[in-house]
């Protein structure tokens, strides 16, 4: 009877043993959980930039740092023919000059402008019915090179006559040949150096050999001739442009304002005259000498 109990109990085992077993190799197997991968951040495209008139530009406009600035474009949406933000371009817009009027957030193209190393640039710097006459200048006569494309200067003819022409008094003189005229250039350089912008500042530190002047027709006669007699000197006037002058020396006619070296050191007067013979003349108890010339 025991036996048979322990067969039993055996057997139950058995198949329980077999049941869970069998279960086991039935149940589905279930998927590994996926790990998320970290989210990416938006990629942002790359902005173009390029160059639009930060106010408006009037047509003969010299440009200047204020006078541009930097609009954004997404690739592909830059307008044709802009000027695009690199340092060749940015040092292209350095003085520039402003073939048209553009208007404010309009953009700036290669069309709208003349730049200094273009061909016909200096024409088109001229004004109306001027010329441009060119004069050799050295550290004293140019002012120790302090002279700047804009600034406005008198021309100074300073010569000497023979000696057999003319006594010592009357024989360096110096007039002033043209008032008020406007320095376009200052050697190859017609625009402002430091302090200016959006210029090169190349003729910073150095002392210019040639002043390109701006001129009427009769004023490059003037000039030419001035050349051949004499030296060439030029002064800078005030920037306000207001002359205290007389109005017969305010003018571009010449030969209004001729000083002589006699004018400069009176003492020169007395040298072509030397003292003639002295004689005394007594008159009782009277006495004096009197000098013939």
């Amino acid at each position: 009877m025991s036996l048979r109990l322990i067969v039993s109990v055996m057997m139950l085992v058995t198949t329980l043993a077999l049941g869970s077993i069998a279960y086991q190799l039935a149940r589905p197997v279930a998927a590994p959980a996926l790990v998320s991968a970290p989210a990416q951040p938006a990629v942002t495209p790359l902005l173009e930039q390029y160059f639009v008139a930060a106010h408006p530009l009037p047509a003969g406009t010299f440009l200047r740092e204020e006078d541009v600035r930097l609009k954004p474009a997404l690739p592909g949406k830059v307008p044709p023919q802009a000027i695009d933000n690199s340092e060749e371009n940015r040092a292209g817009l350095r003085g520039a000059l402003v073939r048209q009027y553009i208007d404010e957030g309009t953009v700036i193209t290669q069309a709208d402008l003349l730049r200094p190393r273009d061909r016909g640039f200096l024409a088109a710097v001229l004004e109306t019915d001027t010329r441009a006459v060119t004069v050799a200048v050295d550290a004293v006569s140019g002012v120790a090179g302090l002279i700047w494309p804009g600034d406005r200067v008198d021309v100074i003819l300073t010569q000497q006559i023979d000696k057999d022409a003319a006594p010592l008094p009357r024989r360096i003189l110096s007039e002033t040949i043209l008032t008020d005229v406007r320095v376009i250039a200052v050697d190859q350089d017609l625009v402002r150096g430091p302090g200016t912008g959006l210029t090169s500042g190349s003729t910073a530190g150095r002392v210019a050999r040639t002043v390109t002047l701006q001129v009427n027709n009769d004023q490059v006669q003037r000039v030419t001739i001035a050349q051949q007699l004499g030296q060439i000197s030029l002064a800078v006037r005030a920037i306000d442009g207001k002359s205290t002058e007389p109005a017969d020396t305010a003018t571009n006619d010449g030969g209004k304002s001729t000083l002589f070296s006699g004018d400069v050191s009176p003492a020169l007067s007395t040298v072509d005259h030397p003292a003639g013979a002295k004689v005394q003349v007594i008159e009782g108890d009277k006495r004096k000498e009197v000098s013939f010339q």
